[in-house]
């Protein structure tokens, strides 16, 4: 092989070990929250929430959850059952072989396994962000024609990211701290490509 094919493969020293540690970030998503959706009405003056995290949806208090499904009940919703969502069994298995997959590419050096990291993650999130838009959805449209309470044409579904009014109730959804580690994380991998191509041409 040329020289100089050698190169433009092979990443150097400094650039491997920024992927390594963009690699290992990804262990801190397991210890905190993906995405956050919280409720804001008058008769919760202290307001209810909830928190998605990899493996598990939980509230934002200790009995938010449990609140956040009475409020559902009432308008026709489906139960917020974290054991019925197969994405909180499949996300952590999905992040341990990206984790694993990074380390083995500041080992094997080789820039073309780092591109198809970020296109494979890229992938992964689009995907991830469409399943949940699709949760959403379910959630909000598929409502129990025997709710207590009734509103002709009203759905229910949380904005996928930012405000929406929901009767009077206010819904914010915003990404969290483990998925702006994984928004690091990539950064961090197309900085180490950015680097070493500048070294490259050096």
């Amino acid at each position: 092989m040329h020289p100089s094919n050698v190169l433009r493969t092979m990443m150097n020293t400094k650039s491997r070990i920024i992927v390594a540690i963009a690699s290992l970030l990804l262990i801190l998503t397991f210890f905190f929250p993906l995405w956050t959706i919280d409720l804001n009405a008058p008769q919760y003056p202290e307001g209810l929430g909830i928190r998605i995290w990899l493996d598990q949806i939980s509230g934002l208090k200790p009995n938010d959850l449990q609140s956040i499904n009475g409020l559902n009940h009432y308008i026709g919703m489906k139960v917020i059952d974290p054991e019925s969502i197969p994405e909180l069994k499949i996300m952590p298995y999905l992040i341990v072989f990206m984790i694993v997959f990074g380390l083995f590419n500041a080992y094997m050096k080789n820039r073309k396994l780092v591109y198809l990291w970020l296109i494979l993650f890229v992938i992964l999130g689009a995907i991830g962000m469409y399943d949940f838009y699709m949760w959403e959805y379910e959630y909000g449209h598929q409502l129990n024609p025997d709710a207590p309470i009734k509103v002709p044409g009203m759905t229910y579904q949380p904005p996928l990211i930012g405000s929406k009014q929901l009767l009077n109730i206010t819904a914010v959804s915003l990404p969290s701290i483990a998925a702006i580690i994984i928004f690091i994380s990539i950064f961090l991998n197309i900085l180490a490509l950015f680097l070493d191509s500048k070294k490259v041409k050096t």
